[in-house]
């Protein structure tokens, strides 16, 4: 075989004069300097990490996957994502975050204004090998200092590099060959995925890959982010799932059989622990197919074990809970009324649940008549989750996780006691130039009414739109702070200024920090299901982590 056989087929990047790239923002992360590791968080763009020091890990939808020098890694809008780094030495990371759309989409003289359609990916996925660090911190050096600048034409010129940045990444993909181990890892994941029914062991795979026990189980989980026997039962469990669509009335204990589980608890066990739900209520729920109008309302539904068939589109659950359970299971809305409506109605769901403030009369009238509509008031969290729950003859499920809910909060509290809960806390949300006190519902509602936290003498409780100047910022009686940063590069540029004041970076005594910083989403989503990620997020919040 020679070394042309090798490269990475010409057609992977075929599309490429199909598409264009926008950079959104480009932020340098570090240990000391914050912003690194990155917190819990759903993708709504691409995103590029090029590790320039240190290493570290990185959590994409449940798998682990390595972060270290001489290589970059990609990451996919809806995403689930979470980094990790090591104790020791210092951490860098350069974190881009771009769009990818398709100009054959956009009117001739417009601007695009959906991203590419998913036959039109970004040709590249995961950690891609690179051969020098410096060049790409060199390329993200230069576009740092245009996009920080607010002259426009210098704004161009870092849309341009990073164009320049992406050459070079690609023509590294392209010209990277594939290693003998590589080969050995596809056969042995090809053997998982063409013999799952039957009985495999580590040993028989070793055995197909042609090397060690040992060394086999290092390289796969190296390579694919989780163990072999972890990805035989994600394969096992997403076969199941097609077997467990309505319209097949399989029994659950032939399904288990079927994909190689002989012990029907120890299937529904397994089943539980990957998709987080139990087969019994999955199948349950697969009959009954309720769309949401509002992508709100998807983390309403959550907690009752209810993904739901349709949801907007624009929504990073939509698309995360698209590759989670097959990539039929939900469909992505239109922006658009008309198209959305029409999607609807060619779904023909049992149920509508929408939001009653932004639909009016007509809007009311036409999703009747697709079906069954639920208009939820905009209430507190509490009382829309319960609402659900009776449209759904669901009240006893709504109940009983609202009571685990408020267990769980007395639980985080009696853990917070000693010290943090008597501090003045400041939450607030940068966007573009302008910081905005998050005073109640979501983050404010959970840490200060659930939690207990003090809010620091400027927050008004009753005031939504209360906003800071950067002097009144500095001068706030906060003893921790908690910045909601956007993503789009205004917000970015103004958060490293922020955060380069000296009064936010040394930690207290103690070892705490006195700023934390999360992204938007999923954290400022006022539902039922952020708010119990809020809770188990709480106690880690303000560590020193370096």
């Amino acid at each position: 075989m020679n070394d042309k056989d090798n490269l990475l087929p010409s057609g992977a990047f075929g599309r490429l004069d199909q598409m264009w790239f926008r950079l959104r923002s480009i932020m340098h992360s570090s240990s000391s300097g914050g912003g690194w590791p990155l917190r819990l968080q759903f993708l709504d763009s691409y995103m590029l990490l090029i590790p320039i020091a240190g290493q570290g890990c990185i959590t994409v939808d449940g798998r682990y996957c390595e972060l270290k020098t001489g290589a970059v890694f990609i990451c996919l809008p809806g995403q689930l994502i979470e980094t990790t780094h090591e104790d020791t030495g210092d951490q860098s990371v350069y974190i881009l975050r771009f769009d990818v759309f398709d100009q054959h989409s956009m009117p001739a003289g417009e601007h695009p204004a959906r991203p590419a359609e998913p036959h039109l990916p970004f040709p590249l996925e995961g950690s891609i090998a690179v051969q020098s660090t410096i060049t790409y911190s060199k390329h993200c050096e230069a576009i740092t200092n245009c996009m920080e600048s607010q002259d426009p034409l210098q704004r161009l010129l870092a849309q341009s590099r990073f164009y320049e940045l992406l050459y070079s990444l690609l023509s590294s993909a392209g010209e990277s060959q594939t290693s003998d181990t590589d080969c050995a890892m596809e056969r042995s994941k090809l053997y998982i995925e063409q013999h799952y029914r039957e009985e495999i062991t580590i040993g028989l795979l070793a055995a197909e890959a042609g090397t060690s026990v040992r060394h086999f189980i290092r390289l796969f989980k190296q390579r694919y982010g989780l163990s072999a026997i972890e990805y035989l039962t994600e394969y096992r469990i997403r076969q199941a799932r097609r077997l467990m669509r309505p319209h097949l009335n399989y029994e659950l204990k032939d399904i288990a059989a079927y994909v190689g589980y002989k012990d029907v608890p120890y299937f529904r066990r397994k089943f539980k622990h990957i998709t987080g739900i139990a087969p019994a209520t999955f199948m349950r729920n697969a009959k009954q197919k309720i769309a949401v109008y509002d992508s709100s309302l998807i983390g309403a539904l959550l907690p009752l074990n209810i993904i739901p068939c349709a949801a907007p589109a624009e929504h990073p659950w939509t698309e995360y809970y698209r590759r989670k359970y097959g990539t039929d299971a939900v469909l992505p809305l239109a922006q658009e009324q008309t198209l959305r409506l029409r999607q609807l109605a060619a779904l023909d769901p049992d149920y509508i649940f929408a939001l009653e403030v932004p639909v009016n009369q007509t809007l009311r009238i036409e999703l009747q008549a697709i079906a069954p509509t639920c208009l939820l008031p905009q209430t507190d969290w509490r009382s829309q989750f319960i609402h659900i729950g009776k449209c759904l003859d669901k009240v006893p499920d709504a109940e009983g996780w609202l009571n685990n809910y408020e267990r769980k909060a007395k639980s985080v509290r009696a853990e917070l006691v000693q010290g943090p809960v008597t501090d003045k806390l400041l939450i607030v949300r940068i966007t573009g130039q302008t910081i905005t006190v998050l005073s109640y519902r979501s983050l404010a509602e959970v840490f200060y009414d659930d939690l207990h936290y003090t809010p620091a003498s400027v927050v008004d409780r009753k005031c939504s739109s209360q906003i800071l100047t950067l002097k009144e910022l500095e001068s706030a009686d906060a003893d921790k702070l908690l910045f909601i940063v956007d993503e789009d590069a205004d917000s970015q540029a103004a958060w490293s200024t922020i955060r380069e004041n000296e009064l936010w970076l040394p930690p207290s005594p103690a070892g705490q920090l006195r700023t934390e910083q999360l992204p938007p989403y999923p954290w400022t989503e006022y539902t039922a299901f952020t708010h119990e990620l809020i809770l188990d997020l709480a106690p880690d919040l303000w560590r020193n982590r370096t």
